[in-house]
């Protein structure tokens, strides 16, 4: 595989166009997007790379290190290291209100749950105000790891109204938490808002994930309201950023029917 990339290297515009290094990686991406890199291969050592691209090394680890940020490439040190091809992102698609069950099965992988708590507390502050009820009100407070083919994707914190939702935890709770709201207590959640934001792994997201502490993750909290308009669920979700990425679709035609002249 080495010896084919180089001699695919292509010629660089180095006058006009894209900076070097984006054309760099944008090549590479190119290569894996088509098949002839797979996921596990290693790329050629910089030396015969920057040679074959004609470019400095210190140009080619400028494209290296804009793949790896973008989770393309894994970076490893030492005589074994080098870079390698990481295994494809899973697109979760925010758009609708698709659980994580639904969502691993449009990308075609095996969901998982491990539940490591499920209990009925007392609402702080934050959670009452979520779901609009006094501070102290009973909650279901369940908090699970979700995995795809067996590997930890995201830690779910979910807070459900007690008495909206009574025996919520003696159901089984590894499957979509969403189905069940449907269809055991027909509060299907409708509505939502949700806030992304990027956070570090902090020793309990480190230890449930299994990545190191201050690993980059995805933070989404949501609000989720039947359709009558009652909030059944306050989550805090993180995401492994190096294994999966957020989308969120716009129907522009609709976005104009909705507020002409926007």
């Amino acid at each position: 595989m080495s010896t084919e990339l180089l001699d695919r290297a292509p010629t660089l515009e180095r006058r006009h166009g894209l900076p070097v290094h984006a054309q760099i990686e944008q090549w590479l991406m190119d290569e894996i997007t088509h098949g002839q890199i797979a996921t596990g291969d290693r790329l050629p050592g910089e030396r015969a790379l920057a040679a074959a691209l004609r470019v400095s090394r210190m140009t080619l680890r400028q494209a290296l290190d804009g793949l790896a940020r973008r989770g393309v490439l894994v970076r490893l040190p030492g005589r074994t290291g080098g870079a390698f091809v990481a295994e494809p992102k899973i697109d979760c698609d925010l758009t609708g209100l698709a659980g994580f069950t639904e969502q691993m099965r449009r990308a075609h992988r095996r969901a998982g749950a491990e539940v490591l708590s499920a209990r009925t507390v007392a609402a702080e502050e934050t959670v009452a105000a979520a779901l609009r009820m006094p501070p102290g009100t009973a909650v279901h407070e369940l908090v699970r790891v979700r995995s795809a083919d067996g590997t930890p994707l995201a830690l779910e914190r979910s807070w459900f109204p007690a008495e909206h939702l009574p025996g919520l935890l003696d159901h089984p709770l590894t499957g979509s938490i969403y189905d069940l709201l449907s269809l055991q207590f027909r509060l299907a959640p409708h509505t939502a808002v949700e806030y992304l934001e990027s956070v570090s792994a902090d020793a309990a997201d480190a230890d449930a994930l299994g990545v190191p502490r201050g690993t980059a993750l995805m933070s989404v909290e949501r609000v989720a309201q039947s359709v009558a308009g009652l909030p059944v669920e306050f989550a805090r979700d993180v995401y492994r950023a190096d294994r999966v990425r957020l989308m969120v679709r716009t129907d522009i035609q609709e976005r104009r029917r909705q507020h002409p002249g926007g």
